[in-house]
């Protein structure tokens, strides 16, 4: 039976995954329509539907991990575990590229640049965005395909703590290939999070900037300028804020050991692994006007709805 406290925090996942179905799914379903209506599609749409189905995909295999660990025998799962590791490092590193790219897009959408070279990226990089997309694909192919290789006894250590093997000749396994599993998930999330931070100081500093220049024409130098990146910033560094979370849970998952001392540790690590694809979804309806306004007009028409009200016509325009 498991510990009262894992089954609160599996509740708690489940409702975060349900939470992500719906954001996620919204956001691919509304860009999708707008892309086979318009039979055209923006940059920004384009890795919206690329990133929504990649977090998609991976709730669906948080619960099917969850599942395999705590209501699945191991020993039959374990020739197929390997390839759902690879599969699952392989989304995740995806998802971390493609957001990546979206802020890099809004970066260079907003912020004022001088300097020649940037001006040209700045130009060149919504035709780049496919390219972009393709390249993020091959790269997580690079850093997740490797764990083909690891030693399967890594995925036989269950989180809610029984070992499946011999404890001296695991432990000696484990070691090499936990430490190998590792440095691929470090190697692949490395560079988009550098990228991350990069986007985000420079968002800052084209505030400061554009504040003190607005300082020497008006008094009340909070313009539309400043709101669009106050948006971005906070939007960005939310973004970080959850996706560091998750990173450091997900450590926590893979070092978890069979002590009972660890319930606890693995409790918190799941729920907060669990938020970050469910609460970016969220904040990208917000800051994202087009769909924000659908969002809305769907909750209103289902309002009017269940008040038996005549819903408003330009409700219904405008969410089509």
């Amino acid at each position: 039976m498991l510990p009262p406290l894992l089954i609160i925090s599996i509740s708690v996942v489940a409702i975060e995954v349900v939470v992500g179905f719906i954001g996620n799914a919204f956001i691919m379903t509304i860009n999708t329509i707008n892309w086979i209506k318009s039979k055209k599609i923006s940059s920004v749409d384009m890795i919206l539907i690329f990133l929504s189905t990649s977090r998609f995909i991976l709730q669906v295999m948080v619960l099917m991990h969850i599942h395999s660990l705590y209501f699945a025998d191991v020993f039959k799962l374990a020739s197929v575990y390997k390839d759902f590791g690879a599969v699952w490092m392989f989304v995740n590193h995806s998802s971390l590229w493609f957001s990546t790219w979206l802020y890099v897009l809004y970066c260079v959408k907003i912020i004022n640049i001088t300097h020649w070279l940037l001006l040209q990226i700045k130009r060149r990089i919504p035709g780049m965005v496919p390219w972009l997309l393709l390249g993020s694909l091959v790269i997580s192919s690079v850093t997740s395909l490797p764990l083909l290789w690891i030693a399967p006894s890594t995925y036989l250590c269950s989180s809610t703590g029984n070992f499946r093997e011999n404890s001296t000749a695991h432990i000696m396994d484990w070691d090499s290939s936990c430490l190998y599993l590792l440095l691929l998930y470090f190697v692949g999330c490395f560079f988009p999070l550098v990228l991350s931070v990069v986007t985000s100081a420079l968002l800052i500093t084209s505030l400061w900037k554009h504040r003190k220049t607005m300082q020497c024409y008006t008094d009340t130098f909070r313009d539309s300028m400043t709101d669009v990146h106050l948006t971005a910033i906070k939007s960005i560094v939310s973004f970080l804020i959850l996706y560091l979370s998750s990173f450091v849970a997900q450590i926590l998952l893979i070092l978890s050991t069979s002590q009972s001392k660890d319930v606890v540790k693995v409790a918190v690590s799941l729920v907060v692994a669990g938020a970050y694809p469910s609460m970016h979804s969220i904040i990208l309806i917000i800051v994202n006007s087009k769909l924000k306004l659908v969002f809305r007009n769907i909750f209103l028409h289902f309002k009017c709805h269940l008040e038996d009200k005549p819903p408003n016509p330009r409700l219904e325009i405008n969410t089509l």
